[in-house]
């Protein structure tokens, strides 16, 4: 049973959606709306857009949309009810007691709390003599008890059912637990998936452990295994030790690739470094990392593998507003391997002299070409043209500078050469973008017209009508001799009938009332539906010119199929040839 109109009511009232998203995104006026950088895709033009008089949300750029709920849903990976729960708090209401279905919440509730005692256990086994090993080995790895303890590592024993036993007698489910991902069925029986491994839990912001990190004490293979996703659990989504880092009083966060990097790190007083959970960086924790600082260190690793992660970064960031530094690290692998044996006097001093991404990429280019002859100058001067046509004219008039004095090369002479290869750049990147975004538009129209085996000009009423329909209740009457059947099957006649059943019970009609009804992909497109819904001079005659040309558009073609069933073999291969 949903939660109440009242009660969601009684919420809409004590919410502004424009409080609640500007806790996450930087919203500036623009009118009656506000705008600000999408937190749902990485862009630097602004195309996120709050609307206070809809109390709702829409991205032009990626086509994420809805309410307060579903704002919260998808930034803070909830379900339904757990977003309910959290707007309910900040707004001071009590939730009702009863009467709505929260069977997701109970199961997410559950999971986490599997993954504590999963934790606890893991720890409390490492901290007692069977568990020894675990401990020496990350003792030998240099950490303190206090470190042990404060990301609360642990041993998975080496035993096949330990923890599922374990678990067992806490009074957990063993469904639950193979949903937690923490146990798998085997031939005949289930068994633990983490054994003999140091075990590292990852904690999300809330302050709930959601995953775990398992590594071997050896060379053995697998020598990582990680908790796959879950129901409270994504890697693409999560940064280990964010938890900890948000609070650290410093400005920038410190990113590098591994867990046991970060854990070094903050015993070593760098309290501002997380780590990606995964292989490789990505668009939602950039968007993470962006709701929490506007500057990043790259501390990645020196090796081959640790340069191309960190290229991808630099490219990720650079769709971002957050300001790129990368240190020079020497001395070791990892910042690990630095701390250790350079101390941390030396790597803080690394951190420090950090180059941001422009100098950082004429150091590299530099590195690439022999500066001593004709050619490689030339060269060199031509990788730092396309570097400099990036930046912002006060940065270029700084390197160019810089490049002029070092190289004796005419600053004028590098500036005419940057002047004529931005023209030429920035025409390709306008054309390519133009081209780009008009042949989306035709190919999502046409792909829908196709798929839902309908015309454009007939969706696009269906669109008008339901924006008008939500900002002009009084239009109803105008659907009494209306069929909904002639609507476009799925999303129009779900979402019509919606509001339709909402008026006649004089029920509001605005999105928030809708959450648990469609779901977030119906959700965005309604948003979408009403940002473009813009105010109508004649709302009664435009209403009745939309039923019009679904009607028109609908007979039409119900005269094509039929035409087409009557159609002989012979004419039908004629027209097909033709």
């Amino acid at each position: 049973m949903p939660i109440s109109d009242s009660f969601i009511n009684d919420l809409k009232l004590r919410t502004d959606i424009n409080d609640v998203i500007s806790t996450y995104v930087t919203l500036k006026r623009r009118g009656r709306t506000y705008v600000g950088l999408c937190p749902f895709h990485n862009e630097k033009t602004p195309s996120f857009t709050v609307y206070p008089d809809t109390q709702s949300f829409y991205c032009f750029g990626c086509g994420a949309g809805g309410d307060a709920i579903g704002f919260i849903k998808k930034i803070e990976n909830l379900d339904y009810v757990d977003a309910i729960k959290s707007l309910a708090a900040r707004a001071g209401l009590q939730m009702p007691d009863e009467g709505f279905d929260d069977s997701l919440a109970k199961q997410r509730k559950t999971i986490l709390a599997i993954n504590r005692e999963a934790a606890r256990f893991f720890h409390s086994y490492m901290m007692s003599d069977e568990g020894k090993v675990g401990l020496d080995y990350y003792l030998r790895r240099g950490l303190s008890n206090r470190t042990i303890t404060k990301f609360g590592l642990g041993y998975a024993p080496d035993s096949w059912d330990a923890l599922l036993k374990h678990l067992k007698e806490k009074g957990f489910r063993v469904s639950d637990m193979e949903a937690a991902g923490l146990v798998k069925r085997g031939q005949k029986s289930y068994y633990d998936i983490f054994r003999n491994r140091v075990m590292t839990p990852i904690i999300d912001v809330r302050g709930n452990v959601i995953a775990f990190g398992g590594r071997v004490l050896d060379d053995s293979k697998p020598k990582y295994i990680n908790t796959g996703d879950t129901m409270v659990y994504k890697k693409t989504n999560e940064l280990f030790a964010l938890n900890l880092a948000k609070d650290s009083g410093k400005d920038a966060l410190i990113l590098c690739e591994g867990y046991m990097d970060v854990i070094s790190m903050h015993q070593a007083g760098f309290t501002n470094a997380v780590a990606g959970c995964g292989t490789a960086l990505t668009n939602e924790q950039v968007r993470l990392i962006s709701r929490y600082t506007s500057e990043v260190i790259l501390a990645y690793d020196n090796d081959e593998a640790g340069q191309k992660a960190l290229d991808k970064a630099i490219n990720l960031f650079n769709q971002t507003d957050i300001q790129v530094r990368i240190p020079s690290l020497s001395g070791g692998k990892d910042p690990d391997e630095i701390i250790k044996t350079q101390g941390k006097e030396k790597f803080a001093a690394m951190l420090e002299g950090a180059s941001n991404e422009t100098e950082f990429a004429i150091l590299h280019a530099r590195n690439q070409h022999n500066i001593n002859t004709t050619q490689g100058k030339i060269d060199f001067l031509n990788d730092c043209v396309k570097i400099l046509s990036r930046v912002s004219p006060i940065e270029q008039d700084i390197y160019v500078s810089r490049l002029s004095e070092e190289l004796s090369v005419d600053k004028n002479s590098i500036k005419l050469q940057l002047s004529n290869y931005s023209k030429r750049r920035n025409y390709r990147e306008r054309r390519r973008e133009t081209t780009s975004a008009v042949s989306e538009s035709m190919r999502k129209n046409h792909k829908e017209s196709y798929e839902l085996q309908t015309s454009t000009r007939k969706i696009k009423a269906e669109d008008r009508m339901l924006g008008l329909l939500l900002h002009h209740k009084k239009l109803i009457k105008y659907t009494d001799d209306f069929d909904p059947e002639i609507l476009t099957a799925g999303f129009h006649q779900k979402i019509f009938r919606l509001i339709c059943d909402r008026i006649k019970l004089q029920q509001d009609i605005d999105l928030i009332n809708f959450s648990d009804s469609i779901s977030d992909s119906e959700m965005g497109r309604l948003s979408g539906i009403i940002a473009r819904s813009a105010e109508s001079s004649n709302p009664d005659k435009e209403f009745k010119d939309c039923l019009e040309i679904i009607n028109s558009e609908y007979f039409s073609e119900e005269k094509k199929k039929t035409d087409m069933n009557d159609i002989s073999d012979d004419d039908f291969r004629k027209l097909f040839n033709k």
